[in-house]
């Protein structure tokens, strides 16, 4: 669920658009086209430092041009040679152009006069916060997040086992091995046009973050129960709840987006999971809620967030949120769903918070105040929640980076209600 504003538009919406107008183009071709777009975005701050040094404006050739002669070592001619003019081939270099490569040439994209948040890419508004997080680790969380994420698969046990699909995999000529923590991932170290993935299409797997398949697992739905994954967005982790209650019992997908639980629908379908229902909801408050207080036996809140833990997949959200809307403002509509989603949970009942920040603000600090505000619940500690996965700092609650757990970044906590109100003080 989730301004510097160079970057307005999030770019795989960008870059989905298009491709749609350019069909002509190759496989091989799109993705060599991905591969160097996704490389520019995570030397953003980098590439735009060594263009005010030189006081030139900050646009896309430039980038590329500084790229080219900073990351790529190429000469001054090899780059003449690219920029010629020619059919399909970008305008011949202009003379300020041509003097900006002079400038550069036998420089590298690091320089030691750059400041440490232009080196690893952190924008001035997630630094502070993620320092103190991090402390001395800060500098090893941040070079992490540069990297380029796998390619993760959830296995959908209503339609199969992880052991068919690794050696399907294979089969297809692609290095695949078991996921380290989720019990139904599968990584694959390589990226592979999801086209040419068949078992996507049959709904045998599903893309998800491993990290994203943990905390689905923290849920620990079980068959017949009720549920309700109150920002269910594409209905990701709605996937994996329902597949763990072995399609029995009744899983409301609900989010304020109707477009996106549209789309989660055809998931569900090819998923051959009938135990959903998918529920438009006009805000957190919607009266849908308050007609079913308390009839719930797990709640899901995967809350819209900075997205900080998603930046080696999407390096681009670094860049343009949350500046539009204020991190204040969004810990603060955090706040407003959880306690509105807090109210399906019947007695015994446990709700799951989740976001994919790293931030403290949005994560331990969120969940702080809820239970000081709502002594009717209570943390279940992670060893007692879901013993089989990684203990974090805080051993309430499940904390994963892309530095210690090769995962996203996620936050999840589990919260129970009471089955009776606590005893009043004396």
């Amino acid at each position: 669920m989730h301004q510097v504003n160079s970057v307005a538009r999030p770019a795989d919406a960008v870059v989905s658009a298009w491709f749609r107008g350019r069909r002509y183009i190759h496989d091989k071709d799109r993705g060599q086209i991905l591969e160097l777009l996704y490389a520019l975005l995570r030397h953003h701050a980098r590439l735009g430092w060594w263009l005010a040094k030189h006081g030139r404006e900050d646009m896309p050739r430039n980038r590329l041009l500084a790229w080219l002669t900073l990351k790529e070592g190429k000469a001054l001619d090899q780059i003449k040679r690219l920029f010629n003019g020619a059919k399909f081939a970008p305008a011949s270099l202009m003379d300020h152009e041509h003097a900006l490569l002079v400038k550069l040439q036998g420089c590298t994209i690091d320089h030691p006069g750059m400041p440490e948040e232009v080196k690893l890419e952190c924008p001035s508004w997630a630094a502070d916060p993620l320092r103190r997080r991090f402390k001395e680790a800060f500098g090893n969380e941040m070079a992490a997040l540069l990297t380029s994420a796998p390619l993760d698969l959830r296995v959908n046990p209503i339609k199969s086992t992880r052991e068919p699909m690794l050696g399907a995999l294979k089969d297809l000529g692609l290095r695949a091995e078991a996921s380290a923590m989720a019990p139904y991932g599968i990584r694959v170290n390589e990226r592979p046009s999801l086209t040419s993935l068949p078992m996507l299409k049959t709904g045998e797997v599903e893309i998800q973050d491993e990290g994203s398949q943990l905390v689905a697992m923290l849920v620990d739905a079980r068959p017949g129960e009720r549920v309700v994954d109150f920002c269910a967005g594409a209905g990701g982790k709605t996937l994996a709840i329902a597949a763990q209650m072995n399609n029995k019992g009744h899983v409301v997908a609900c989010d304020v987006m109707d477009g996106r639980l549209k789309r989660s629908a055809e998931r569900f379908r090819r998923a051959g999971l009938h135990n959903i229902e998918t529920r438009l909801l006009a805000s957190e408050t919607d009266r849908w809620v308050k007609r079913h207080k308390g009839g719930f036996d797990r709640v899901l809140v995967d809350a819209p967030c900075s997205g900080t833990g998603t930046w080696r997949r999407n390096p681009d959200a670094r860049w343009r949120a949350p500046e539009e809307q204020g991190l204040d403002n969004l810990v603060s509509l955090q706040a407003r769903i959880l306690a509105s989603a807090a109210r399906l949970v019947k007695p015994g009942g446990r709700l799951v918070y989740a976001t994919c920040s790293m931030l403290p603000a949005e994560n331990e600090e969120q969940v702080a105040a809820f239970l000081a505000r709502n002594p009717a619940f209570r943390a279940v500690p992670l060893h007692d929640a879901a013993p089989q996965l990684p203990n974090s700092a805080h051993s309430d609650y499940l904390s994963l980076t892309p530095a210690r757990h090769d995962t996203d970044g996620f936050f999840a906590a589990v919260v129970q209600r009471e089955a009776s109100p606590p005893p009043s003080a004396c």
